[in-house]
């Protein structure tokens, strides 16, 4: 169940990676085209769903690593995610005119095909350390 929960919030934070990713190429599309553009914006996005993930999705399991080997690490694995997400986004606004049109429908297309990658990299290579989260110490009265 505990599994299943972390899926469903990765696709909520999924989903404002989404948003990220798809406003940050609609701002940039114009200056530097529908390519370099995604490129930029996916970056956006996975900065964008590391810090969420580390917060909800994953709150309860720890790396082990400091923040930035972390977020290295997080970048690196959504690599294999992002490849099938671009290259879905690349041969739609490669080969259909609606998507040349539209990338949007390019952006969401690639995201739901790398979700799944994304999630298991993420689950297996960054956020594999289970830990319960200790409660608070309570402080010990002073005995002298």
């Amino acid at each position: 169940m505990q599994k299943f929960k972390e899926l469903f919030l990765f696709g909520l934070i999924g989903v404002v990676g989404f948003l990220v990713d798809s406003g940050v190429l609609y701002l940039l599309k114009d200056a530097l085209g529908l390519y370099v553009g995604r490129g930029v914006s996916f970056v956006c996005a996975v900065l964008a769903t590391w810090i969420l993930n580390k917060l909800i999705t994953f709150r309860k399991s720890r790396s082990g690593h400091s923040a930035l080997a972390e977020a290295l690490r997080y970048g690196v694995c959504m690599l294999s995610g992002g490849a099938v997400n671009y290259l879905t986004y690349w041969a739609l606004v490669t080969y259909y005119a609606l998507a040349q049109h539209y990338p949007i429908l390019g952006v969401a297309a690639g995201s739901l095909t790398g979700m799944i990658f994304n999630y298991s990299t993420a689950r297996l290579f960054v956020f594999n350390q289970e830990t319960n989260l200790p409660a608070p110490a309570k402080s010990k009265p002073d005995h002298r």
